[in-house]
C-alpha cells in the first residue's frame, strides 16, 4: 500500500487555509493543520486532520514545536505555507507577520533538517501593485513588481527571500482577490447590498480578477502533484477579467435583485475616509477593512494576470466562474444566517 503524502498547512484556521484542508484531504492525503493554541477549529472538524501549533510569532517557541513534532512524528513530505497577516494597526507589522515570520520558519526548518520535497508559499497579485495601467495589458511574471502597500511589501520581500535560497523546492503560488464562504471581506460588499447600498472607488475604468476559493485550492494541489512545479511562480485567477461593477451585480443578483442606491466616491474622499478609519482603529486597538493599505488596492485600476503557464504547466483549469462562485458564495451567507 502506497504511503500517504504528510502535508502541513499554515494558517489553517483562516479562510483560505480552511479550504486548503478540505482540498488536500479529498485527494487522500494525510493533512496536519498548523494552528496557534488559541485558534479557533470552527472549520476544523473532520476527524481526519491531525493538528500541530505552531506559534509564528515567538522564533524559540516556534523551533521547540517543530523540533518536538519532529521527534515524535517525523518531518512533512509538503508545507503548504498560507499563514500571515493581511490586516494590521501598524504598517510594520506586516514585514513580522509576512517576511520575518516565514524567514524563521524556514530557517528552523533548514537548521532541524525538516526542509519539505515542496514548499509552497501563498503570496499575492499585490506583489507587483499598479503596472500596466496605461493600457491594461496583463501583468506578467517578467515584469518589474513595485508594490504601493505594505502588504504588497511583505510579500515581495518574502517571495525574494525564498528565491535566494539555494535549491530550495519552492512554489509561489500569486491568486489575485479570493472570495468564497467564509469570507469576510467581500461579504461586507453582500451585507451592504442587502442594506440597499452599493460603492465603487473612482471614475476611472477598473478592470478586475478574481479566484474562487476551491479553484485556489485546485492549483495548490496541482503544484503538490506536479513535479516540474520545482521552483516556480504562478499568477492564479479565474481566467476571466471583469468591469468593476460586475461582482456586485452578481451580488445583487442572488439577493433578488433589491433596490438599491449607487455610490461612486472619488480616490481624493476615499484616502480622507481611508485615513480617518484607520485611525479610528488605531485608537480603538482594532484594525479596520477600510485602511491606506486597502484604500490603494481599490485605487488600482489594472489586476489582469496572466495565468497560461499555469495552466499550460501544470494543467490548470477553473472551474468557478464569478457568476458561479458567487452564487455558491451568497447560497453559504443566507444559509448561515450572515445575511
Amino acid at each position: 500500500m502506497e504511503k500517504k503524502k504528510k502535508v502541513l498547512v499554515t494558517g489553517a484556521s483562516g479562510f483560505i487555509g480552511s479550504f486548503l484542508v478540505e482540498g488536500i484531504l479529498e485527494r487522500d492525503m494525510q493533512v496536519w493543520a498548523g494552528v496557534r493554541k488559541t485558534s479557533s477549529r470552527r472549520y476544523l472538524q473532520d476527524p481526519r486532520i491531525r493538528f500541530a501549533e505552531l506559534d509564528f510569532t515567538d522564533s524559540e517557541k516556534l523551533e521547540a514545536q517543530l523540533a518536538s513534532h519532529k521527534k515524535e512524528h517525523g518531518g512533512w513530505d509538503c508545507i503548504v505555507h498560507c499563514a500571515g497577516v493581511t490586516k494590521c494597526l501598524d504598517k510594520r507589522d506586516f514585514e513580522i507577520g509576512n517576511y520575518w515570520a516565514t524567514r524563521h520558519f524556514i530557517e528552523t526548518l533548514l537548521r532541524l533538517g525538516m526542509v519539505p520535497s515542496r514548499f509552497i508559499f501563498i503570496s499575492s497579485l499585490s506583489v507587483f501593485g499598479p503596472v500596466r495601467e496605461r493600457d491594461y495589458s496583463e501583468i506578467r511574471e517578467q515584469d518589474t513588481p513595485r508594490p504601493d502597500t505594505a502588504y504588497g511589501v511583505s510579500k515581495l520581500h518574502t517571495e525574494e527571500y525564498i528565491r535566494s535560497l539555494s535549491g530550495f523546492p519552492y512554489v509561489i503560488l500569486r491568486p489575485t482577490g479570493v472570495y468564497g464562504p467564509r469570507e469576510t471581506d467581500y461579504y461586507l460588499m453582500a451585507k451592504s447590498i442587502a442594506r440597499h447600498l452599493d460603492f465603487a472607488a473612482g471614475f476611472k475604468r477598473q478592470d478586475l480578477t478574481f479566484v474562487y476559493v476551491k479553484d485556489l485550492v485546485q492549483a495548490v494541489c496541482l503544484a503538490l502533484e506536479k513535479e516540474s512545479a520545482a521552483r516556480r511562480s504562478y499568477f492564479v485567477s479565474d481566467g476571466a477579467v471583469y468591469a468593476s461593477r460586475t461582482f456586485s451585480n452578481l451580488i445583487w443578483k442572488e439577493l433578488g435583485r433589491p433596490w438599491m442606491l449607487r455610490f461612486v466616491c472619488p480616490i481624493a474622499i476615499l484616502k480622507v475616509i481611508s485615513f480617518v478609519s484607520e485611525n479610528v482603529g488605531k485608537l480603538m486597538r482594532k484594525p479596520t477593512t477600510l485602511n491606506s493599505d486597502k484604500c490603494r488596492i481599490m485605487k488600482q485600476r489594472n489586476w489582469r494576470c496572466d495565468i497560461s503557464p499555469l495552466e499550460k504547466e501544470l494543467g490548470y483549469v477553473p472551474q468557478y466562474p464569478l457568476e458561479k462562485g458567487v452564487k455558491e458564495t451568497v447560497a453559504w451567507y443566507k444559509e448561515k444566517g450572515w445575511l
